[in-house]
């Protein structure tokens, strides 16, 4: 396994996936490497629903960082073309928490899921001991929408195109200028160019409005392990090739230099808001269209043939081992 991040797929596949209790007969999408969300089939409906956890980091202001933190979540119900409505939310902060630190990260998770229509149902929040950094609780997302609608990251078809949006490493480069303004090594006007990506995580009406946009056959957002992780979860699950053209894919203003400053590969960190979205290829253009015309960097990237792999200039590209933003945290924190 992995130090920090999500699992890896080989303890996925071992003790994860042979072990999922009962059987209820409504579960259609398990629990499924490379899949954020699973699908229950209700009377003919689908509610899509995905779980992840919370990080709250108060350096962004706990209004936006409440925004954030449930957009995550949210855009992992969103990816399937359904509609998040419904959340479940807990909170876990550490004794000490102040009462106007917790009210203004509620308010801003209210704030959110009130422009995108979604209703929270239920939920818990505690102080408690033993909580002592970020990740402070998880989120259950819900939508509810037709079987047919849906959309997997794994049904990629050869012929499709793919469209990339946003680009690499923007979370990361929004976070580290913002958490480590100092430390980068970088000139003011830089490090507030880069600070402006935070702007682009949010990912749930993006998902949407490419869904509604064209014949989406797959979409995927590249958060741990990145473009690289991402396309390669698809290629893999769809059983098919990814011919990707890097120079056609979107680079956010401030990106490049935080990721030099920090030594990673932009293409192999965390990229929360980055959708890779696989299009019927006489869709794609619509796509791109919409999304720009919403103010989204998006751009036709590749193509999905016979075969398998994801392969950038006739050199196939492998997905990281692990995420290398951790390594790069940890060093930054540490650094006195």
């Amino acid at each position: 396994m992995t130090d920090l991040g999500k699992i890896d797929a080989d303890f996925f596949e071992r003790v994860v996936a042979p072990n999922l209790g009962a059987d209820s007969g409504a579960v259609s999408l398990g629990p499924t490497a490379g899949i954020d969300f699973g699908v229950l089939e209700v009377d003919g409906q689908a509610i899509v629903t995905a779980t992840d956890p919370l990080s709250v980091l108060p350096a962004l202001g706990l209004e936006r960082a409440g925004r954030l933190a449930i957009d995550i979540v949210l855009s992992d119900v969103a990816v399937s073309g359904v509609a998040p409505t419904h959340l479940a939310i807990a909170l876990t902060v550490p004794p000490e928490y102040p009462s106007s630190d917790l009210s203004a990260l509620w308010r801003g998770i209210d704030a959110h899921a009130r422009e995108l229509g979604v209703s929270i149902a239920t939920g818990h929040t505690g102080r408690y001991p033993g909580v002592d950094s970020s990740w402070i609780g998880s989120g259950t997302a819900l939508g509810v929408g037709r079987p047919d609608d849906l959309v997997r990251p794994d049904g990629a078809r050869p012929g499709d195109a793919l469209v990339v949006s946003t680009g690499p490493a923007a979370e990361v480069a929004g976070l580290f200028s913002t958490l480590y303004p100092e430390r980068l090594g970088l000139d003011p006007e830089t490090v507030a160019t880069a600070q402006e990506r935070l702007e682009d995580i949010p990912a749930v009406e993006d998902a949407l409005t490419a869904h509604d946009a064209g014949q989406v056959t797959a979409m995927h957002d590249a958060t741990e392990g990145g473009i690289a992780g991402g396309l390669n979860e698809m290629a893999d699950g769809a059983g098919a090739r990814f011919e990707i053209n890097p120079d056609a894919v979107p680079v956010a203003p401030g990106v490049e230099a935080v990721c030099d400053a920090i030594d990673v590969d932009p293409w192999h960190v965390t990229s929360c808001g980055t959708l890779l979205i696989a299009v019927e290829s006489g869709d794609a253009s619509d796509v791109v269209a919409t999304l720009e015309r919403k103010g989204t960097p998006a751009a036709i990237a590749g193509q999905v043939t016979d075969g398998e792999g994801v392969y950038t200039d006739g050199g196939r590209l492998e997905p990281p081992a692990s995420d290398p933003s951790w390594a790069a945290a940890s060093r930054l924190s540490n650094d006195s």
